[in-house]
């Protein structure tokens, strides 16, 4: 038996789970129709499969038709649901995890203009800022109606084979009851806490009457909405004894602060450049209070951390989520004492951002979560050992070579810099993203230990590729900033990559044209924002940095906001020009033929890159697949046809921003789908 903490069998009830570690109630936004089908099955699948104990699905089920998904998550008000929830069962309890599923009503934490476009109920009318919608004060009929909906739903999971359910009181309906700032109701329901409390103790007895005294019911909740009229620590002290003397509780999962708007969610679930585990210790706290079961997950990304939690009795089990995200074998690698090949979660919180804007959750650095139908989570050896080059060590370029050298090739990585990263590297300058660059050592680790040699300050030429006699050339030699952009002027202007790495300093008064939406307008206008100067964050769009997303979003305003800085939106940089000591920008718009000239002493353009491709070109005639990619096999996930020049001497592919500026994720995907199966 091992001494590992995290490795100890523990008691939840009637449930033995085999270790510390859960992965705890998310939505990664996988159903299909309402229903967790193939892909959300497969996802947890994996995660059962490498040894953890209890994986938590979604965050969260939806109990009422007028509680429509804020995003694609499972409908537990529909019958259809316990098929698909039997499947997703029974896959994981063959391999000893147990699983459990969140069920709420969001109350306002929705908009009406989804579903059924029934009006969204609260008890109150004030709306939710991160969602909009103004609901309806709740009615007693409302109220009667949901507890039965509560009710019905635990009972189809538990049909379904659940191993118990976590009700949601965050942000959600039972603790907008709770909560002063969001409870306005008179009578039975409202006033005192033990009145806004009625609402959820009523759903407790109704669900435990439905699924009887065996089945596992806990709660997430909020024990501090750390804001102003809110819910306290002292106030969430309170619900917790509440609900344990109620009898009906088994576990209580802590979280601390509110998720009614941007900033708000951050805090709960924090983002790079962010303080680990904050909220550690006060879910500790709440442990030793209440003497429940307690669990916790905020930004718990590493294994010494997680092994801290359950040392020193903070916490029962601990929730590792995103860190599940980066990689699903943590359990495995951790009981073959190979702690150090676990992908590491970098905190970019692409996930968790990227279902609001594009309907699904992808990890940043690991392309199979999500897609492990198609895409493996482990690589498996090939069966004929090929010479594969591979040019450019950027994160495309990188993974390119650790997916080749675990299908056990021959590996070689060119690279013109000193060092692994390209883009990555650029990007860890900033001191809140550090942490990205973890992404390229980790892989820099995976490829020293197969063997992979490194030609560092090497600016590969066709020859030289040739001249290694390869099966495969890989090019993922990425791409240089695009600021030819204006009709005149585009000599004077200077890239947001200059400021970044240093290489230009910031002038006193800047304006940061951004036409690409990325991080790295941002992360300019934050360097020239510290310097004292003066800052203009200008966009063509609706609305800046679109693809920096809500959460990533909050840091950045945070060291802005305060400083000399000014956004502005719908207004296109057309043309700069020399005047004198400064600068004129000539500034249009899409929107009519209104014109206008600004003075500013510093132009720094993002719009994106444009890719170094020569090297592709000139290797292209020589090769077996004419560089060609086809596209069913790309997306399925199958080899790549290589008989499109019989004379040709290796298999050439065009990887990353080396084909077009995309992001992080895009250029690992890039190779993974393609290297998979070299």
């Amino acid at each position: 038996m091992s001494r590992d903490p995290l490795l100890q069998p523990y008691q939840l009830k009637n449930l033995t789970l085999k270790n510390r570690i859960m992965i705890t109630s998310h939505e990664p936004a996988y159903p299909e129709d309402g229903m967790p089908k193939d892909r959300y099955r497969a996802y947890h699948e994996v995660r059962a499969r490498a040894g953890v104990a209890m994986t938590m699905t979604a965050g969260s089920a939806a109990v009422s038709r007028n509680s429509p998904p804020v995003f694609n998550n499972i409908l537990a008000y529909k019958d259809e649901v316990v098929p698909w929830i039997r499947r997703l069962t029974d896959a994981c309890h063959e391999h000893g995890c147990a699983v459990m599923i969140q069920l709420t009503h969001l109350g306002r934490r929705t908009h009406w203009n989804k579903g059924d476009w029934l009006p969204a109920v609260a008890p109150s009318h004030e709306r939710e800022a991160a969602h909009r919608a103004f609901p309806k004060q709740v009615e007693d009929w409302d109220i009667d109606r949901i507890i039965v909906d509560y009710a019905d739903a635990a009972e189809r999971m538990k049909e379904g084979g659940m191993d118990g359910i976590e009700l949601q009181a965050y942000g959600h309906l039972m603790d907008q009851f709770w909560s002063p700032s969001t409870n306005t109701l008179d009578g039975p329901y409202g006033g005192s806490l033990q009145n806004r409390m009625r609402f959820s103790i009523e759903v407790i007895d109704a669900v435990r009457k439905r699924v009887g005294d065996d089945f596992i019911v806990g709660i997430r909740f909020t024990a501090d909405e750390d804001m102003e009229g809110g819910l306290t620590e002292k106030d969430g002290l309170a619900i917790a004894r509440t609900l344990k003397q109620t009898g009906q509780i088994d576990f209580l999962n802590v979280i601390r602060g509110h998720i009614d708007t941007d900033p708000g969610l951050t805090d709960v679930i924090p983002v790079q450049g962010m303080r680990n585990a904050p909220h550690l210790d006060f879910a500790g706290k709440i442990r030793r209070e209440i003497g429940l079961p307690t669990f916790h997950a905020a930004k718990i990304p590493d294994v010494a951390t997680a092994r801290h939690a359950i040392a020193e009795g903070l916490l029962d089990m601990v929730g590792m989520t995103r860190a599940h995200m980066a990689d699903p074998l943590i359990v495995r690698k951790i009981a073959e004492k190979r702690e150090e090949d676990i992908r590491p979660c970098v905190g970019a919180t692409y996930c968790l951002d990227r279902i609001y804007q594009a309907g699904d959750a992808l990890c940043i650095h690991n392309p199979a979560t999500g897609r492990e139908l198609t895409m493996p989570q482990e690589i498996r050896e090939a069966g004929e050992k090929k010479k594969v080059v591979v040019v450019g060590a950027g994160p495309a370029g990188m993974e390119a070579a650790r997916v080749a050298a675990e299908r056990g090739h021959d590996v070689t990585v060119y690279e013109a810099a000193a060092d692994a990263g390209g883009q990555i590297r650029l990007t860890a300058q900033s001191e809140r993203r550090r942490e990205m660059i973890s992404i390229i050592d980790w892989r820099l680790e995976q490829c020293m230990a197969r063997n992979v040699r490194f030609r560092f300050n090497t600016f590969a030429e066709a020859d030289d590729i040739a001249a290694d006699s390869p099966d495969v050339v890989i090019v993922a030699t990425g791409g240089l900033p695009h600021t030819e952009v204006l009709s005149e002027g585009n000599d004077l202007v200077v890239s947001s990559w200059d400021i970044i790495a240093g290489d230009v300093k910031p002038g006193r008064r800047v304006l940061v044209y951004d036409d690409a939406g990325d991080h790295a307008a941002l992360q300019a206008a934050e360097i020239v924002a510290a310097s004292g100067a003066h800052v203009e964050i200008m966009t063509p769009d609706r609305s800046f940095a679109p693809d920096v997303m809500a959460m990533n979003l909050v840091p950045y305003m945070r060291a802005l906001q305060g400083k000399d800085v000014r956004f502005t939106v719908t207004y296109r940089l057309r043309a700069a020009r020399r005047s004198g000591n400064m600068l004129t920008a000539v500034i249009g718009t899409d929107y009519s033929k209104h014109i206008e000239e600004r003075a500013f002493d510093q132009i720094v353009v993002n719009h994106g890159t444009v890719p170094m491709d020569e090297l592709y070109f000139e290797l292209k005639p020589r090769s077996k697949n004419l560089g060609a990619v086809k596209q069913e096999a790309l997306i399925f996930g199958q080899p790549q046809p290589l008989d499109a020049n019989p004379a040709g001497e290796f298999a050439l592919f065009r990887i990353g921003d080396a084909v077009a500026a995309r992001n992080t994720h895009a250029a690992i995907y890039d190779a993974l789908r393609l290297v998979k199966d070299i």
